[in-house]
This record gives structure tokens, C-alpha cells and sequence, in this order.
């Protein structure tokens, strides 16, 4: 019985820091993938010399441009928004709780 209990205290404790850990990890590659696009976005940009404000599509990017070599994927299933030169992209889960959001 001690034994249960003492294996129900370690998993209460362990549990949670999985998930935290988790969850820090899938920001984290969240916020690497938003960094590949905007580099890939302003590189594209100076290439064809787009002024800021210019539109650029994920299609842009991927492909035979050679920008990005497939479409990145949000590892918590969100999805990306390359916005306009001159900004940051975007991802759907930036409010709170996720803040996949670049710094």
C-alpha cells in the first residue's frame, strides 16, 4: 500500500513537468520555424526587390525558389501567416495560453 502511494505522489509531481516540458519544447520549435520564414520572407524580398508592404505568400517561399525547402509545420498543429515584407510572421496559436510568437 506505501508502495502505491509513494508510485502516486512521484507520478503527480512528474506528470505536469512532462507536459510543461513538452509543450515548452513544441514553442520552441514553433518559434525556429517562424524564424526560418521570415529570414526565407526577406531574403525572397531583396531578391525581387519588393518594398515593405509587398505581399508574399507561403508559395513564394517553398518549392523551386529554393527558399524553404518544404512548408514548416507548427509541431502543436497551428498554422502559419507569412504576412507582408516588413513584418513578422505569424502563427494561429500566438495568444495565450501557446505564445508561438517570435520575440
Amino acid at each position: 500500500m506505501i508502495v502505491v502511494l509513494i508510485i502516486g505522489i512521484l507520478m503527480a509531481i512528474a506528470v505536469p513537468n512532462f507536459i510543461r516540458a513538452r509543450e515548452n519544447s513544441r514553442r520552441n520549435t514553433c518559434i525556429a520555424n517562424l524564424k526560418q520564414i521570415d529570414a526565407a520572407k526577406e531574403q525572397y524580398a531583396m531578391d525581387q526587390k519588393l518594398a515593405t508592404g509587398a505581399a508574399v505568400a507561403m508559395t513564394d517561399l517553398t518549392g523551386a525558389s529554393g527558399y524553404l525547402k518544404s512548408t514548416p509545420a507548427c509541431p502543436s498543429s497551428g498554422t502559419y501567416t507569412v504576412d507582408v515584407v516588413g513584418t513578422n510572421p505569424t502563427c494561429s496559436l500566438s495568444a495565450s495560453p501557446n505564445l508561438h510568437v517570435l520575440p
